[in-house]
């Protein structure tokens, strides 16, 4: 690699947010007009990274970042986003920033549009110039035309297919002054196979033309297919920096995980109390409207006693499964639980029937943050099953029983080892590890007979983590008690799952034995393959 061709050079980039550090020792380059696939399991750092290279807010308000970064030949830091657009670099984000009620040209020429003069502006100044419409809308078509996409440029951006609207992003960035970096951060997520197949030839014209480009994908095959080199993020560093060309999918799948493909992993539960066909859950055709999380036509069936994982990469609907059932997020089809119909989009109905949900959101849904622990406990079961009331007047009265409530709290605060002055602590000046063992114990204070925990360990130290598994295996074992538990985390699924299903792209895409190679469940979560019902495997890319 030419010194005078790099364009961008990490050295020693480190990250930690208070003690959790999630980059270490990161250095790659990338040169100028070429492709660089960043590949990398959830929580890998691939975000964060993306982060500091856009100088995202978050960056700056958590002491910076460790290390050097060049950018054209010239140190960086950005302190916000407007540094980095400045300097040359876009970023296409997951999430679109669009303007529906503006066309596809105002779009893209939103904060770069063209004016023309008149007397008035000559007379007063440029703040009175007007928009000149038919610049506007050229500007715009030779965007869509470097990208080789078809696109009326006058129609409103609500009227444009979600596919299209990918594109549109992109072009607004190859018309922003001087563009040298676009990082592009799972850009075929919502597209479908033909659309991702013109965006990959889009990435590549990009190029062609000089832009460099750091491509975000869990589709395997296209970092193969469109990357010249490659970076693999694993726990926070590069394991892997290599050009692409006879890089096997599998290989890329084994770095992600790093783990050594024959590991067996083991797990307490005891699969022989387990009978394939006492089905206690049943999902048919199910749907989830989930914002980044959607779910379509799901069919899922979970036996009783047993704990199943769900996993997959992010924005792929894992989180749309439990927040769906438990009628957080609006659903459609049919769920059974115990033989009988279950209603949707009914919370209240769900936890009388004695189905429970640990959210991945402890702060935003968990917790009444400004109650106190006892309260957070029981409350759900006080709401639901009318525990923890004194009753008087053949029950005419209610009155809260604050002894047992007390009492509760004292058992779950020992049992699961919550740090608190005492059990009128308020839940929000708990740390976020003592949160979530709180939201752990609401769950099991309705003695529920199924469980869903969606991210059971996001933000807590290892001793937390290991304490909220330890829990929630024992509470497994000693009650029968059925666990579906949603994580990021594939190894922590293997550690305490008997199966794992892997969720991509609003589907089941199949499920396996948790001793499984972790390279099958990689290949699995990157859309290589399906399975199906008798266990066949379809290739898909």
């Amino acid at each position: 690699m030419s010194a005078t061709n790099v364009l961008l050079k990490l050295t020693n980039v480190g990250k930690k947010y208070d003690d959790n550090v999630v980059l270490k020792d990161i250095n790659f380059s990338l040169e100028k007009g070429k492709i660089l696939g960043l590949v990398g399991e959830n929580g890998a750092g691939k975000s964060t990274l993306m982060n500091i290279l856009f100088g995202m807010d978050v960056i700056a308000e958590t002491g910076g970042y460790d290390g050097e970064i060049i950018f054209d030949d010239k140190k960086i830091n950005f302190n916000n986003p407007v540094d980095a657009l400045n300097a040359g670099i876009g970023m296409v984000h997951q999430e679109f920033s669009l303007i529906p009620g503006f066309t596809v040209a105002e779009n893209i020429l939103l904060n770069m549009e063209k004016t023309k003069s008149s007397i008035i502006s000559r007379t007063f100044g440029k703040k009175y110039e007007t928009l000149d419409f038919e610049a506007i809308d050229k500007e715009a078509k030779d965007a869509i035309n470097i990208l080789g996409v078809s696109m009326n440029t006058n129609t409103l951006v609500e009227d444009i297919p979600v596919g299209y609207k990918q594109f549109i992003e992109i072009a607004r960035e190859i018309k922003r002054d001087q563009v040298k970096l676009i990082i592009l951060d799972e850009p075929t997520a919502v597209l479908t196979e033909s659309e991702a197949d013109i965006l990959l030839g889009s990435i590549k014209r990009l190029s062609d033309i000089g832009v460099s480009i750091i491509f975000i994908s869990h589709r395997l095959r296209e970092i193969t297919s469109v990357c010249d080199t490659m970076v693999v993020l694993r726990d926070g560093l590069v394991v892997v920096e290599c050009p692409v060309e006879g890089v096997e999918i599998e290989q890329i799948a084994k770095w992600m995980v790093g783990r050594d493909i024959n590991t067996q992993i083991e797990h307490s539960a005891n699969s022989q109390r387990i009978q394939e066909e006492d089905i206690i859950f049943e999902t048919k055709n199910l749907w989830v409207d989930m914002p980044g999380e959607s779910i379509n036509n799901v069919s899922l069936k979970v036996r009783r006693g047993e704990i199943l994982g769900i996993g997959g990469l992010a924005g792929q609907g894992k989180l749309g499964l439990p927040n769906g059932i438990m009628g957080i997020f609006e659903s459609g089809g049919e769920i059974f639980f115990e033989n009988e119909p279950l209603p949707l989009n009914n919370t209240l109905e769900a936890l009388k029937r004695g189905i429970s949900f640990v959210s991945e959101d402890r702060r935003g849904v968990g917790l009444l943050l400004d109650e106190p622990i006892d309260w957070n406990i029981t409350f759900n079961a006080m709401q639901v099953e009318n525990r923890f009331l004194k009753s008087y007047l053949g029950g005419l009265i209610k009155i809260r029983d604050d002894k047992s409530m007390r009492q509760c709290a004292h058992e779950y605060i020992d049992q699961l080892e919550i740090k608190c002055t005492d059990e009128k602590q308020k839940a929000r000046n708990l740390s976020g590890g003592n949160q979530q063992k709180v939201c752990l114990a609401k769950a099991f204070a309705t003695n529920p007979k199924l469980l869903f925990v969606s991210e059971p360990t996001r933000g807590i130290d290892v001793g937390a983590k290991e304490l909220v598994l330890n829990a929630l295996k024992e509470y497994n074992e000693k009650n029968n008690t059925t666990i579906v538990i949603v994580s990021s985390e594939l190894e922590e699924l293997r550690s305490i799952s008997d199966r794992i299903a892997i969720v991509c792209e609003g589907e089941i895409y199949g499920i396996l034995p948790p001793d499984t190679e972790a390279t099958e469940f990689g290949l699995l979560m990157s859309g290589e393959y399906k399975i199906n019902e008798k266990g066949e495997k379809i290739w898909l890319r």
